[in-house]
């Protein structure tokens, strides 16, 4: 109802005797002390709360919302654009906010508002009543302050409903920017800063987690609520579609289980765990993961970057261990491709076996007689070198993966 409307339906009706309204005004102190007494008695959320200063400012509000009441039944049936009901139902949208800003739910504050009306109704009937009004005006009357009281308590709503919208518009700001400071990896006094703004408190540890967006909804319903989101995007990340990118608190430990079976199902890339002020390194490992396309697991489990360090770890300057590749496999340059694939391939069988036949043999699908062939010829192009430390770490570095595009068998 707007404000016009809402005198005339308040002022049209009843046009209260003078007399009648300076008694009831004389009474408006009394009443809203009553009124406070009672809503702290019977409201627990209000309980202990209306003391000192706060009890002074409630009872003020009362007054003033049952003064603006008698102003306006004192008043004819012409809409005044003029109308003092502004003056009350901004007081009561000042009030809900308020309420909402000490972090007391709405139900509080209506609570309080039925309360109110029938203490206040109580007080103001008794005097009616013996001022010798009619029943039929006490009930008009009575009407007329419901009716005045609803549009209070509507106006409360809307204050409390926008700023509970505003505060989390604002700390949703504060959250978003604390957690772009944390993946840039702000220095420890900005992100300290940051925190506190945004009131989160800093856990132990942060891990980073990467994950389809459609999956979001139903990942953060069994994570921590400290949980934060980025809307980053991934940059140069092998991601079939829109990704979204999380810091989990406190899963270090026995805990990163749990939280790998929380992403079950789920595609999701798991970073390391780090302190919550370095968890900026967590991102970078989760991004070279993604740009270097670590396959995820078949069986649906998260793909667990520390799982994959050592390829993490070679592919860190690809173009070093390209050359580091050609360098080590060059006496196999003057065969055929073929041929070369195979050696290679048998290379690296024999070094993660650690020579033992019957296992590279099982590991390649071949007969043990034929990686005793092809390793004699490995001997005989490496001669002595295959014997010494320097040449074996850099054959076993070299061949641990295959090179990025590489199908062929050396990379099996």
């Amino acid at each position: 109802m707007s404000e016009s409307g809402a005198a005339g339906h308040l002022g049209g009706r009843l046009e209260l005797d003078t007399q009648v309204a300076e008694r009831l005004r004389g009474r408006l102190p009394l009443v809203a002390a009553h009124t406070v007494t009672t809503i702290t008695a019977e409201v627990p959320a209000y309980s202990g709360t209306l003391t000192g200063q706060m009890r002074e400012k409630i009872e003020n509000a009362v007054r003033i919302a049952l003064g603006t009441f008698l102003q306006l039944i004192e008043r004819s049936g012409v809409a005044d654009p003029n109308t003092p009901l502004s003056r009350g139902l901004e007081a009561a949208y000042a009030l809900g906010a308020g309420e909402a800003r000490a972090g007391r739910s709405m139900d509080a504050l209506l609570a309080a508002y039925r309360v109110g009306a029938r203490v206040a109704w109580r007080e103001v009937s008794t005097t009616t009543v013996r001022s010798g009004l009619s029943a039929e005006t006490v009930a008009e009357f009575a009407e007329l302050m419901f009716a005045y009281i609803d549009e209070l308590s509507a106006a409360s709503v809307a204050g409390h409903s926008d700023e509970l919208a505003n505060v989390g518009r604002a700390r949703r700001r504060d959250l978003d920017r604390l957690t772009q400071h944390l993946l840039a990896g702000e220095p420890e006094e900005v992100l300290r800063r940051s925190a506190e703004r945004a009131e989160w408190s800093p856990p132990q540890t942060l891990t980073v987690v990467v994950l389809p967006r459609s999956s979001l909804r139903a990942v953060l319903a069994v994570l921590p609520p400290q949980t934060l989101e980025s809307g980053e995007e991934l940059p140069g990340a092998q991601w079939t579609e829109e990704a979204a990118l999380l810091l989990v608190p406190d899963m270090h430990g026995s805990r990163r289980r749990r939280l790998s079976t929380m992403l079950h199902g789920h595609r999701a890339v798991l970073g390391p765990d780090r302190p919550w002020v370095a968890v900026g390194r967590s991102y970078q490992r989760v991004l070279k993961a993604l740009v270097l396309g670590v396959p995820q697991p078949p069986d649906g489990t998260a793909l667990d970057t520390e799982q994959h360090l050592a390829r993490l770890v070679l592919h860190t300057d690809p173009e070093a261990l390209a050359d580091l590749r050609a360098q080590v496999l060059a006496p196999l340059a003057g065969l055929s491709p073929a041929t070369a694939a195979r050696l290679a391939e048998t290379m690296r069988s024999w070094l993660l076996h650690q020579g033992r036949r019957d296992d590279v043999a099982a590991d390649l699908f071949v007969h043990p007689q034929t990686v005793r062939y092809r390793m004699g010829r490995l001997r005989e192009l490496y001669g002595d070198r295959l014997h010494e430390p320097g040449t074996v770490l850099d054959l076993t570095v070299a061949l641990a993966f295959p090179p990025a595009g590489d199908t062929g068998p050396a990379g099996s």
